[in-house]
């Protein structure tokens, strides 16, 4: 099939899913890890080398050894996937919330490390002094941690929705390549080159090169205004 024979839908379809599943795992992430984050840096904690060592995996693992984990654990044989498809009444492999799992998992520690460096940084003067005057944790991390680490946040949540924009080993591995379901646009990039369509594989890669760009401009952008 040439390039001309695709309609407008089979084009966007991919890059519009992908940007869906990282918008929304973008999000998720950066809600967990800010949480997380902040939990670890608030006191030391026992095994808190081997938590943090845990949550870093991720980003060491090959992309199909997460997703073989995952399919493991939200697989149709799986207590989560079993628990999911009581609930639901249909299995979560092979659907777009799986890739949303999957893009999760594998910018968790991108997004943990940022906001664990921020979260560092704030001045823990301040905190006490919060404290002593009667605030509580989550006042002082509404009000105090939230805004002081707000540069974290920007970079944890581009760092997020980047990563989760090019996953595709654990996506693939818990999702598949359906069209029109859950093929996301590294996929589809994936199956245009092996099928020897490399204009659409061109097109594909532009946009997601361009979406990048983008974004990474505007963050330098934001952060140069405020170093001044």
């Amino acid at each position: 099939m040439r390039l001309s024979d695709w309609t407008w839908e089979q084009w966007t379809e991919p890059l519009l899913l992908s940007l869906r599943i990282a918008l929304v795992a973008s999000v998720i992430v950066l809600a967990l890890g800010t949480l997380v984050a902040w939990l670890m840096t608030r006191k030391p904690q026992r095994g808190a080398l081997w938590l943090e060592t845990l949550f870093m995996m991720p980003l060491v693992l090959p992309p199909t050894v997460v997703g073989f984990l995952l399919l493991v654990l939200i697989g149709r044989k799986g207590w989560i996937g079993q628990a999911y498809e009581w609930l639901f009444g249909q299995p979560v492999i092979f659907t777009w919330l799986a890739a949303v799992i999957a893009a999760v998992i594998v910018a968790f520690p991108l997004v943990y490390q940022t906001m664990k460096n921020g979260f560092a940084s704030v001045d823990k003067h301040l905190l006490e002094a919060a404290r002593s005057a009667g605030a509580g944790e989550w006042q002082i991390f509404l009000y105090i941690s939230l805004p002081l680490t707000s540069r974290s946040l920007m970079t944890a949540y581009l760092l997020g929705f980047a990563r989760s924009l090019g996953e595709f080993g654990a996506t693939l591995m818990v999702a598949g390549n359906i069209p029109g379901v859950t093929q996301t646009t590294p996929t589809a990039i994936y199956v245009a080159v092996e099928s020897g369509r490399m204009g659409l594989a061109w097109t594909w890669t532009g946009a997601v090169v361009v979406i990048s760009f983008i974004m990474l401009y505007l963050t330098g952008r934001r952060s140069d205004r405020l170093d001044r």
